[in-house]
């Protein structure tokens, strides 16, 4: 373990990202670290295929939503 040194604006953005996600501070910034690593090593995966990725390979049951 060891300190990252940010921003302070990308700080403020990290906290108010981690209150509407219900995540510390330092579980958001971990998330987007982990998610930005992610795509830069996939870069032709959306977002929601990167996050349906790892839950997968967490195995998380994932319910298919019903077509209307």
């Amino acid at each position: 373990m060891g300190i990252v040194k940010i921003d302070d604006d990308l700080h403020e953005e990290i906290r108010r990202a981690s209150t509407v996600m219900c995540r510390s501070i330092n579980a958001q910034a971990e998330f987007w670290m982990k998610v930005g690593m992610l795509a830069q090593a996939n870069p032709t995966l959306s977002f929601n295929e990167i996050i349906k990725a790892q839950l997968v390979a967490a195995q998380v049951h994932i319910p298919e939503v019903a077509a209307a």
